[in-house]
């Protein structure tokens, strides 16, 4: 199953998560993502922060090389952008890092993500670690890095383009100055948190 985003792009509708703490090994990781690809997952999470990029990027050379995938666009790929590189002179280089880890097999084609999304509407200093953001934050330039975003869809960096952990008001501000709006904003949804109004703006 699969759905058609706003960009025209089509995104599968179940998707493998790479984010895990701590990192397992990298062999146990490969062999995840390689089943995950055997058992017909065809759509995978990852992010600049979860350090999981460079293995995917290499099981998914492999899983083409067994034969696993026919082609790059049999997969759908979305990474996201780290919130110490939220400014918008370094978004591009932060993207192109992530190509880098992740896709960048040329032999392979593998040289764009299919969806690329800031992973929070927050900026925080260079070389942050860890969760403990206390003193750490810096003025967010929404409309700065969100020119950016756009300039990786013009240059076919990433098909699609949108945002992580959006509200509605972040979501609005972000809608004023934006002449690609997001293609779509993943956020947590559970039982307890049904976020229906978000759902409902969207």
């Amino acid at each position: 199953m699969e759905v058609v985003l706003s960009s025209g792009h089509r995104m599968p509708l179940i998707g493998f998560g790479t984010a895990s703490m701590p990192l397992p090994p990298d062999d146990v990781l490969t062999s995840a993502f390689l089943g995950a690809i055997e058992a017909g997952y065809h759509r995978f999470d990852t992010a600049a922060q979860y350090g999981a990029e460079k293995l995917l990027g290499r099981s998914i050379a492999e899983a083409m090389k067994r034969g696993l995938i026919k082609s790059r666009d049999k997969i759908f790929i979305t990474s996201k952008l780290w919130c110490t590189d939220t400014h918008f002179n370094l978004d591009v280089p932060a993207l192109k890092n992530s190509l880098k880890n992740v896709l960048v097999f040329t032999w392979l084609g593998l040289e764009y993500v299919d969806l690329y999304l800031i992973h929070f509407p927050a900026r925080l200093k260079e070389g942050t670690e860890g969760s403990d953001f206390k003193g750490k934050m810096l003025p967010f330039d929404m409309k700065g890095t969100w020119e950016a975003m756009e300039e990786y869809s013009k240059l076919g960096l990433a098909r699609s383009i949108g945002v992580s952990n959006f509200g509605t008001k972040k979501l609005s501000q972000l809608l004023m100055h934006a002449t690609i709006p997001p293609a779509a904003n993943q956020v947590e949804i559970n039982v307890a948190w049904q976020q229906e109004k978000l759902r409902e703006y969207c």
